[in-house]
């Protein structure tokens, strides 16, 4: 695959785990060594005025309105960045699909930016090249997917899945572009075959970080963290800021569920952003994607996604102003 043996040997890190607990840190998987703790301070590697929004939030009016209609309405609340989440739009609005060069007209005449995509996983393994193609064509800088690695949940599936991502990645790679991969919890789960080992670890582990990047969901994280504790969601980014450009700030209210939150509004939850931002350290830069997944049921008024993603924005410019 391209790997240096000395830094992703699989037998290296198969015999640095074994009898230990590598829950604890993701130092104990990726052999990095501990940031000090004056890493954290008081300047944040989020900047305010890299505020993005993943469409997945707004799907209803993507929809319905058309990708012109949004970018309007999201350029006016203050977004700069655009996260999409699929490129089709009602063929009414049109009387045919939108072509990607018309989405890439739109974007620029609102003053918008491409900063990433979802494809799904399957698109990668059947057609990388062309979603290359569109990501360029979108001028945006990363190209991901918000599938888990694998559904194979053990420590030989996830290594298989990291080999995958490793190929896919080089590919963006020689294309200028960045592969990354979105988590949700199940990937801070321990493995099947070894209940000592994280399964985001390997991952971690064994993706070459020159092309595989990360887009850490924070709320997600945070929900692997109350099912299966142990890790500290800031401590990988602080370890490893360069291979993280993208968060996702999606905010939740702490509840009795097997998640132990639900996806709020941003700034209506308990998640500690405030601690998070600060302990991620001053190194690199990520960009702030607001997501919501429910905004299309919002409340209050203006009711629905764009009203949502308005008091988001709003909260967010709070928040790392």
């Amino acid at each position: 695959m391209g790997l240096s043996s000395k830094s992703f040997d699989r037998r290296d890190f198969l015999r640095a785990t074994a009898g230990t607990t590598v829950a604890l840190a993701a130092a104990s998987v990726t052999g990095a060594t501990a940031a000090p703790a004056a890493a954290a301070t008081s300047y944040l590697s989020i900047p305010k005025d890299r505020i993005a929004i993943q469409l997945y939030s707004v799907r209803d009016k993507v929809s319905s309105l058309g990708f012109q209609v949004v970018f309007e309405e999201l350029s006016r609340i203050g977004y700069r960045e655009i996260e999409f989440a699929g490129y089709t739009q009602n063929t009414a609005i049109l009387g045919r699909q939108i072509t990607l060069p018309e989405i890439r007209k739109a974007l620029d005449d609102n003053g918008l930016r491409a900063v990433g995509s979802h494809v799904g996983i399957g698109n990668l393994r059947s057609n990388l090249q062309g979603e290359l193609d569109a990501a360029q064509i979108l001028g945006m800088p990363h190209v991901g997917t918000a599938n888990a690695p694998t559904s194979v949940n053990t420590v030989a599936g996830y290594l298989a899945a990291a080999e995958e991502f490793n190929t896919w990645g080089a590919a963006a790679t020689a294309r200028g572009l960045k592969l990354y991969q979105h988590n949700h919890a199940g990937e801070f789960a321990f493995a099947t075959d070894r209940p000592d080992v994280r399964l985001y670890d390997v991952f971690l582990r064994n993706t070459d970080p020159r092309h595989v990047y990360l887009e850490l969901d924070v709320y997600w994280a945070f929900v692997g963290q109350h099912r299966w504790p142990g890790f500290d969601p800031a401590t990988y980014v602080r370890e490893q800021p360069y291979r993280y450009p993208l968060f996702h700030m999606k905010d939740g209210d702490a509840n009795t569920s097997v998640d132990g939150y639900g996806i709020v509004e941003f700034g209506a939850g308990d998640l500690p952003y405030e601690k998070f931002v600060r302990d991620v350290g001053a190194r690199g830069s990520h960009v702030g994607i607001w997501e919501q997944d429910n905004a299309t049921a919002a409340q209050p008024n203006p009711p629905g996604s764009f009203g949502a993603a308005e008091r988001s924005f709003a909260a967010l410019t709070d928040l790392l102003g």
